[in-house]
């Protein structure tokens, strides 16, 4: 019985969320946590855990197979995560990227870059066509990656999807500690996007918000490799507050992140927001954290630049 497994990390975009969608730098950086999926030709219909495949609940699942797998025989997909869901930790991308590597695997075709490029295609169906690469592209290549729209530095691979392109490079990330606060509050990339969309559509106002965040995104390159960690604080700051104008906070991230502070040097929430998580810099991850829960948050605390995707035969 033929079979592969896959492995890949959840994420944290320290900076440009949203503005990357509009030609924007970000930055983002693979954590931790992970996501494994094992996947065996099997039975006589496509199943997910045990259960039969079904289009909306396994849509990241459903749309990798058939980009992958056309007329293949069935496939039994076990799924192992340990990327919390709709937490702006890449929980999608990480499971994207994992199946995608899975099947690639299974064929002999796994390489980082088609890893990443079929993993984006398979998302971007899932969420009707909205988003960026920035998530698989991070979860793939592991490590800490810049997004931009020109080549740059440490370029890796570029993501063309309509008029807009994105390139992917690179970058050294020294040892940083943060604290993520889960707000347990469940958020939708796809709502949020187009949230964002519609405000920028509407008014100038919103595109320049755009554009300080992409400005942020560009001075926090040379504070991240200089490890300038107040500097840091101050604009994840920033970002948080412009990525509220955008509306994409909520009343309890921003309550994580005031209170995350007291013992941080910045905080922000990570991710498309409407709920998820948020993020704190910090040389007290203890106190930051238990400062955190104390106003209704899960903290987690993570090391910063884990490895990417990864894949065996079985």
């Amino acid at each position: 019985m033929a079979g592969a497994r896959a492995s890949a990390p959840g994420k944290v975009i320290l900076f440009g969320e949203h503005a990357v969608v509009y030609g924007e730098p970000a930055v983002a950086v693979a954590l931790s946590l992970r996501t494994e999926v094992t996947v065996r030709e099997a039975g006589d219909q496509h199943r997910v855990n045990g259960q039969p495949l079904a289009p909306y609940h396994h849509a990241y699942i459903k749309d990798a197979i058939e980009n992958l797998w056309k007329g293949g025989p069935p496939l039994d997909v076990r799924t192992d995560s340990r990327v919390p869901s709709a937490s702006g930790l890449g929980s999608s991308a990480a499971l994207s990227v994992a199946t995608t590597a899975a099947l690639l695997q299974l064929q002999g075709q796994l390489g980082e870059e088609r890893c990443a490029r079929e993993a984006y295609a398979a998302e971007v169906s899932a969420q009707r066509g909205r988003g960026s690469p920035t998530d698989t592209s991070t979860v793939t290549h592991g490590h800490a990656v810049l997004v931009d729209k020109e080549k740059g530095p440490g370029f890796l691979w570029d993501i063309q999807r309509g008029e807009r392109r994105w390139y992917l490079h690179h970058i050294d990330i020294p040892p940083l500690t943060l604290v993520i606060g889960n707000s347990l509050q469940r958020g939708r990339t796809m709502d949020e996007v187009a949230k964002v969309g519609r405000f920028v559509k509407k008014t100038g106002f919103a595109r320049e918000v755009i554009r300080d965040l992409g400005k942020i995104s560009r001075q926090a390159v040379e504070l991240i490799q200089d490890r300038e960690k107040l500097a840091l604080g101050v604009a994840m700051d920033e970002a948080h507050d412009l990525l509220t104008i955008l509306g994409v906070s909520t009343p309890k991230l921003d309550d994580l992140c005031n209170a995350a502070r007291q013992h941080a040097y910045g905080a922000k929430l990570t991710g498309s927001g409407g709920g998820g998580s948020m993020i704190a810099l910090t040389d007290e991850p203890e106190a930051c954290a238990a400062a955190i829960a104390k106003r209704g948050g899960h903290p987690l605390v993570v090391q910063l630049g884990g490895p990417g995707v990864s894949a065996s035969t079985l």
